[in-house]
């Protein structure tokens, strides 16, 4: 994990005034709660008494009650209240829980993990996530594997055909991609496995942010081509463009075997005219997270689920020449761990990969 960063840890949906709620990120159990005026709080979720889940507490206006003894803790941290001493003893200042920095952006609540320097840095959201004007709808699950493993499994996109293949519902696949009109899309299926080369490919770099642009395509064939868009933030955000989709993805480690994923579709930008009320606009987005979750995740998870190592580094992938981006997020992601005064471990070792292929300049600082 990489520290000084902003981590996207749940949607602010999730979180209401009448109840806390616990999740684990980044190896911490925390439990995330609104005070009466709507203020977010995030906490760490063991009550220092006796060690019970805070998440599990009551909230009591603007304090969180813990579920065992109802020792109530303000939106600092502090213990209020313990009310098996009385209303006017005095509380020890170590009675409290830690309070983290928290911040909500985009429809998503950031959670700020490494020093807490002042002024902290803002929430990096890239423009073409930010600026986005498209209804969209936004689903949360998580997969038991490292989050370095899952966000590769997304900035390549060559193992589409070769994975996302053979279930009923990849036939929308196969049309949305491939198919043509004269054949009604029923070409599609064969154009769409022929799909396996990448053309055209172009990686920038803009401080954390990372943009691959490329054609899948099939060799020999001007006519089957599918132009992609990646862009890639730090620490975990891949967008995928494309003519049949366009997807934002947030990852954020559970701890170092899981992975929470918050996945947002948006709707088709030809579908406005056509569907003129925002509920059922976002209803085919709705349906397509439904599908994703079980269809193409399964199929993805199938693979990821069963790489060696378990977590990505210097030392494990020999990449070939259309792993660009991959490769520069393994370089920086590495120069982002010694900024913030990480020592690389075992995992984190030098690793293999061909300058030749890859070009030279691919491993240079970004001006």
């Amino acid at each position: 994990m990489i520290p000084d960063q902003w981590y996207a840890i749940t949607r602010s949906q999730d979180i209401r005034n009448d109840r806390p709620v616990g999740v684990r990120r980044l190896g911490m159990d925390l439990v995330l709660w609104r005070s009466t005026d709507g203020t977010l709080v995030c906490q760490s979720a063991r009550c220092p008494h006796k060690g019970a889940n805070m998440a599990d507490g009551r909230l009591r206006g603007d304090t969180l009650g813990c579920p065992y003894h109802d020792f109530r803790f303000d939106a600092d941290g502090q213990c209020v209240l313990a009310p098996c001493l009385g209303s006017e003893a005095r509380i020890p200042k170590s009675m409290r829980l830690d309070t983290h920095v928290v911040r909500e952006e985009a429809g998503l609540i950031w959670l700020w993990w490494g020093r807490r320097t002042e002024p902290l840095p803002e929430v990096q959201i890239p423009p073409e996530v930010r600026d986005k004007p498209e209804l969209y709808a936004t689903s949360s699950w998580s997969q038991p594997v490292n989050y370095t493993r899952y966000i590769e499994s997304l900035l390549d996109f060559y193992h589409v055909p070769v994975v996302h293949r053979d279930h009923w519902f990849n036939w929308f696949d196969y049309v949305g991609w491939s198919g043509t009109a004269k054949h009604l899309g029923l070409d599609g299926r064969r154009r769409y496995f022929a799909m396996t080369k990448v053309e055209n490919s172009r990686l920038s770099v803009d401080g954390t942010t990372l943009r691959h642009d490329f054609d899948l395509c099939q060799e020999g064939d001007p006519t089957n081509r599918a132009p992609m868009n990646v862009t890639f933030t730090f620490p975990g955000m891949v967008h995928i463009h494309t003519e049949p989709f366009d997807v934002t993805i947030w990852m954020t480690p559970i701890d170092e075997e899981h992975t929470q994923v918050l996945f947002r579709w948006y709707e088709d930008a030809h579908l406005k005219k056509a569907l003129r009320l925002p509920a059922l606009r976002r209803l085919i987005p709705r349906m397509a997270l439904f599908a994703q979750k079980r269809v193409q995740e399964v199929q993805d998870m199938r693979v990821v689920r069963q790489i060696q190592p378990r977590v990505t580094g210097r030392q494990v992938n020999r990449f070939v020449a259309v792993d660009e981006l991959n490769a520069k997020y393994v370089v920086m992601r590495d120069q982002l761990k010694k900024q913030a005064g990480v020592t690389p471990d075992e995992t984190d070792g030098a690793y293999r990969v061909d300058d030749a292929d890859l070009g030279a300049d691919l491993f240079a600082p970004s001006e």
